[in-house]
């Protein structure tokens, strides 16, 4: 279950605490903001509306995420911005969104480019209320509010033509950014952006039917594909600001420990280094900031610092001893999620007994974590990639004793997030802050861009926890399951955070448990053991199904082994009459992959799995073989059911992308460790990530449909795992029990 499917759930009084003056609020449909000097229908952003409320008496109006003018602009000359409500880290938004609001614009695509939007209430999640994308979530929640919001446009448009020729708006029509009525008269939407504005907004439009899309659905090369390509998109680290000073955090080798001395006296003498200042850190640790001219200098400064460490009174956890110590809970009662009759055990004629070990993740973002802060006396300024801009602004006010309203936040392109960006401690923008504000009360008036290196990233930041899955399974010689017993043990990652209160039930944290016994009828008990460890943890790229999901398919693929079944017609029995998504899904891979009638080369062998994650269900059919002893991956054909695919090429990139994230955690080297405390790897030298002499060929199909988007960023990687690990299982006839591969 993804983490956003419960924040619908949010009581109010916890949704006050997280965005206390970020809320919608009611706006007239009649109110726009018009930008100085962009003639047209043309406001970039909403103003903050804080705490305040509409009035009582007024009449019922649209929310500040239906209204056109925080997302659309026209200029005069007909070009066309459209703002995006979501981070865009890799994940196509910054198309896919404009695409379905110019679909029902009826927009020239070719004068359609985009922006990021900000805090503003305009950009929350209209089905969360609140500014936090995540879980795959933002085609498929916003994919109904960017038709409407082109609509409303259209329609806007239409009324100022209708009003200019003084005809029936029924007598026009729009395509490709022009309105054309009778006697051959023709207007560009920029001609009648000023006149939209005066249009009071409709509160309902009609909505094309989707056999008349023009862009949805087609496969749309993306708007930030030459700046990317090219090297000039800009992210968040290359924030420039005249005089901007850089900061780097010397932060403890153990997790949460602090300084008993520090001796900044050879640092304070490296060339460039401004200032250097004890400051306190996540989880309760300290740390020391650099801040100089440049990153060189910093990163000079913190080398040269003599720092003398407290951790006598944290943990030190070891990797090895945790792992005995998960053994242990394993075998112990605990909280239970399912809880079947599993008595058929003792009896079943076959039994399958397996541990399958999880270990920690690095999220391992391409672009290292990042906040610009710039302070005056009674403002500050934000620049990073964020995810969460609302929480990004009212946490950096509490930390620097501001209101809300005084912070102003930039959102930046980000390399990269998988999770790490979604943090509700934000923890990389309180410590931008806090040096910001040390800096400024040390006299140092500049704007300070904090940077983390890639080591501070791998060995100073949140994992996806190591899990333990032990499993015990009777079924008869048909493959028919008798019982299933089953223990996960894992940290939580929602346990003290704000989404605690509705992640965990009965003991157990949702997001541990998403995946299991799905889709198939199994008569499971399910215990689950969340321990405490001193390792920082949060959701990783896919979050429970990265582990739930290996270890379904693999044990369901056994089953259909041992039971002389081939796994493909095996898993189609087990959906019966349920889940046409997962048996679509399925079919089309093996037809598409000639899984079963195509000869494979010698030494090679077919390997399946599937599964669905956030609404979205991913059938792989890989070939693979064993080279000079290690696992090698040769072909994915994938089979998706997203409902309506916006973009193909958008869901081509996102399943690829994420099944490469899969296939590294297969990977030797794909783990990171503890040694008495201290994370045991630093750089990409240590923690394995697939390169591009692992990549195999890819052929992505999608099951043809007309209903509303499902997510996408994150279903590809679940399912690469167990279908490569099936694979090998008929190569060396031994089962892989966890990530990475042991051969």
């Amino acid at each position: 279950m993804q983490p956003d499917s419960f924040l619908g759930e949010l009581p109010p009084a916890l949704r006050h605490l997280i965005e206390p003056d970020d809320a919608p609020a009611s706006v007239p449909r009649r109110r726009f903001m018009k930008l100085a000097g962009a003639g047209g229908l043309a406001l970039g952003v909403f103003p903050l509306i804080g705490n305040s409320r509409a009035d009582a008496a007024t009449p019922a109006t649209l929310k500040p995420t239906q209204q056109p003018s925080a997302f659309l602009q026209i200029d005069a000359n007909g070009a066309v911005t459209v703002a995006v409500n979501r981070l865009e880290f890799g994940q196509g938004v910054q198309t896919a969104l404009p695409m379905i609001l110019a679909e029902e614009l009826d927009a020239d695509w070719s004068r359609v480019t985009s922006r990021l939007g900000d805090n503003s209430p305009a950009f929350v999640d209209p089905t969360s209320g609140l500014h936090l994308p995540g879980g795959s979530s933002s085609i498929r929640n916003s994919y109904q509010q960017y038709r409407e919001l082109g609509a409303r446009a259209r329609a806007m448009l239409l009324a100022a033509a209708a009003a200019r020729w003084n005809v029936d708006v029924a007598t026009l029509q729009t395509r490709n950014g022009r309105v054309s009525g009778p006697g051959g008269r023709q207007a560009g939407y920029g001609e009648l952006a000023d006149a939209a504005m005066a249009q009071p907004v409709p509160e309902t439009v009609t909505l094309k039917d989707p056999r008349d899309f023009r862009l949805i659905g087609k496969p749309t090369g993306r708007l930030d594909a030459r700046a990317k390509s090219s090297g000039r998109q800009s992210f968040g680290i290359d924030m420039r600001l005249p005089g901007m000073l850089t900061a780097v955090i010397a932060r403890p080798p153990v997790f949460g420990a602090r300084l008993r001395a520090v001796d900044d006296r050879a640092a304070r003498a490296v060339r460039g280094v401004k200032g250097v200042f004890r400051v306190p850190l996540d989880l309760g640790a300290e740390g020391v900031a650099v801040v100089a001219d440049s990153y060189w200098s910093a990163r000079q400064g913190r080398e040269a610092l003599q720092l003398d460490w407290d951790d006598d009174k944290v943990e030190k956890v070891d990797s090895t001893r945790q792992l005995a110590r998960y053994r242990e809970l394993a075998g112990q009662p605990g909280s239970r999620w399912f809880d079947a009759d599993i008595a058929a055990l003792a009896t079943a004629p076959h039994r399958i007994e397996a541990e399958f070990v999880f270990p920690y993740l690095a999220h391992a973002a391409m672009e290292p974590l990042n906040c610009t802060v710039q302070l005056t006396a009674d403002r500050a300024e934000l620049w990073t990639g964020s995810q969460m801009p609302g929480l990004d602004v009212t946490t950096a006010a509490k930390v620097l004793g501001l209101r809300p309203e005084q912070v102003r936040i930039h959102v930046q392109s980000s390399g990269g997030g998988f999770g790490r960006r979604a943090m509700g401690n934000r923890d990389y923008v309180v410590d931008a802050c806090r040096v910001a504000r040390a800096a400024r009360t040390a006299g140092l008036n500049a704007p300070v861009r904090l940077l983390w290196s890639r080591e501070d990233d791998m060995r100073g930041g949140f994992y996806r926890p190591m899990h333990l899955h032990r499993a015990h399974i009777g079924f008869d010689q048909r493959g028919r399951v008798l019982a299933w017993d089953h223990a996960i043990v894992a940290q939580s990652i929602t346990d003290g955070t704000m989404f605690g209160a509705f992640m965990i039930k009965d003991g157990i944290d949702r997001t541990a448990v998403e995946g299991m016994r799905e889709p198939y009828p199994l008569p499971m008990r399910l215990t689950v053991h969340h321990p405490k460890l001193n390792v920082p943890v949060h959701w990783w790229r896919s979050v429970g199904s990265t582990h739930t999901a290996f270890v379904m398919e693999t044990l369901v693929d056994e089953i259909a082994s041992r039971t002389r079944q081939d796994p493909v017609a095996y898993r189609l029995r087990l959906f019966g009459g349920q889940h046409p998504r997962h048996r679509a899904a399925l079919e089309l891979a093996v037809e598409k992959s000639r899984y079963g009638r195509k000869p494979l080369p010698s030494g090679h062998a077919w390997g399946v799995a599937v599964h669905q994650s956030f609404g979205t269900v991913v059938a792989y059919v890989v070939e693979a073989s064993i080279r000079d002893g290690r696992p090698v991956l040769h072909r994915v054909t994938a089979g998706v059911h997203c409902n309506l695919a916006v973009n193909p090429r958008t869901v081509e990139a996102q399943l690829q992308g994420a099944a490469v994230m899969g296939l590294s955690t297969c990977l030797q080297g794909a783990a990171i460790t503890l040694k008495e405390g201290q994370v045991e790897q630093r750089n990409f030298g240590d923690f394995t990530v697939a390169r591009i002499t692992d990549m195999p060929a890819f052929d992505v199909h999608i099951v043809p449909s007309a209903d509303p988007p499902t997510g996408m960023g994150e279903p590809g990687l679940p399912p690469l795992a167990p279908a490569f690990a099936n694979a090998i299982a008929r190569l060396t006839g031994k089962r892989q029990r966890g990530l990475p591969f042991q051969l």
